[in-house]
């Protein structure tokens, strides 16, 4: 439905719930600073796996992370194109208290750093994948990253900002 047509019917976009909101007053620094937020419990990169005759392939819970990992990020570009330059990510994963604990064990274990199998690593290796040619052109002109994992809402948050550009004399522009 075009947006003429929505206005026309009092429609609204279906997909307003996961589009960022946008503020005028952002300063100029932020503006250029892009949030992705993928919603569900976070998914570690699975190893490849190959059959008998040899074909490998990526396991279809990654698969399925990574295709709405993508989702989210082309709702968080919102039609700009991808970043051309060196860029510092942060990423935030958000796992789900295991619900094998009491109720009490739970929300202290919401104040401590989580234990469980996957490690961080794993996780920081779906992410650039997530966001390749959609919100940064190549995965590899991600040159600073900030990883950190801990018990909440489950989510896996990524945090782009381009980082200024230096010249021969080291210096930014």
């Amino acid at each position: 439905m075009t947006d003429a047509k929505r206005a026309a019917t009092g429609d609204r976009d279906p997909l307003q719930k996961f589009r960022p909101e946008r503020s005028d007053s952002i300063s100029s620094n932020a503006a250029s600073t892009i949030t992705v937020i993928i919603g569900g419990p976070p998914t570690a990169k699975g190893r490849p796996r190959a059959t008998r005759r040899g074909f490998v392939y990526t396991p279809a819970k990654t698969r399925r992370f990574e295709a709405h990992g993508r989702l989210a990020a082309q709702l968080a570009m919102n039609g700009r194109p991808p970043i051309v330059v060196p860029v510092r990510a942060e990423i935030v994963i958000d796992l789900p208290a295991p619900a094998s604990r009491s109720a009490k064990r739970r929300d202290a274990a919401r104040r401590r750093s989580p234990d469980d199998a996957a490690r961080l690593d794993n996780y920081c290796k779906a992410a650039p994948d997530c966001i390749n040619g959609i919100v940064v052109a190549d995965d590899s002109l991600v040159v600073e990253l900030v990883a950190t994992k801990r018990y909440g809402r489950p989510q896996l948050t990524i945090t782009i900002t381009p980082l200024p550009a230096l010249t021969a004399q080291g210096r930014a522009s």
